[in-house]
């Protein structure tokens, strides 16, 4: 039998965030107390389950067309590519999200600040990349949200993104940024990426050519895994998940 060798990646300093984040109340008690402990990764854990295009719905990556009526907001569209360190198309990556609605509000039980819940806006989608690593979503631009962080603190605009690999034990976790956001000074999770250019990686790029007149605002925004050009993620471990 064949033994199966798993690739192994240098690790990037100064661009993922700690985990531990002073600024950063929440991470006091969720971050770690101890070191993590490696489990041998054996062929179930990096083949199955499978993540195909069978698992998903027709509107899935539509997040405006899955109620009966239209959400609140201004629609946009935000599309990208998912790429190694080469530059190289990952294709058939799982991707997901979530999001506030248009006035800030998660449809979440603990989200009770008082914006309207949007009644044709549930906040999630899911899509695949295909043969060259694209992948689209159409969705409404959510807002900032208060949170008691600290002091008169706001979450600037945001859309979490979360990436599968191979199997579930592959996954990132990421943010995505709006340009021109007059949130960020005070944004604690932001600026927990150390490195200017590595968070400057995180804001979408508006693309007009991706726009759609009298319909929606075009957003770029692409996610690459490892090397330099690494989008930040929300894991110290991130360049061994995929």
């Amino acid at each position: 039998m064949t033994n199966l060798v798993l690739p192994n990646y240098p690790k990037l300093v100064g661009v993922h965030p700690d985990l531990d984040w002073p600024d950063y109340g929440g991470t006091r008690l969720r971050h770690p107390l101890h070191a993590p402990v490696d489990l041998p990764q054996r062929l179930t854990e990096v083949t199955g389950p499978l993540l195909g295009e069978g698992r998903l719905g027709e509107f899935d990556n539509d997040l405006t067309r899955q109620h009966e009526g239209e959400p609140f907001g201004q629609r946009i569209i935000v599309h990208g590519r998912v790429l190694d360190e080469n530059g190289k198309p990952l294709p058939a990556t799982l991707i997901e999200v979530w999001q506030a609605n248009a006035g800030g509000r998660y449809r979440h039980v603990v989200d009770n600040w008082p914006s309207p819940l949007d009644p044709n806006f549930t906040g999630l989608g899911r899509t695949l990349t295909d043969d060259q690593g694209r992948y689209q979503f159409t969705t409404i631009k959510p807002g900032a949200y208060p949170w008691r962080n600290n002091d008169n603190a706001w979450r600037p605009a945001h859309i979490h993104f979360s990436l599968f690999g191979r199997a579930f034990t592959q996954r990132l976790v990421t943010q995505m940024y709006f340009p021109g956001d007059p949130l960020f000074f005070q944004d604690p999770i932001f600026n927990s990426v150390p490195d200017e250019k590595a968070r400057q990686r995180l804001i979408a790029r508006y693309d007009h050519a991706a726009s759609v007149d009298h319909w929606a605002l075009g957003f770029e925004f692409d996610i690459v895994l490892r090397g330099a050009s690494s989008t930040p993620f929300e894991s110290t471990e991130a360049d061994d998940d995929e």
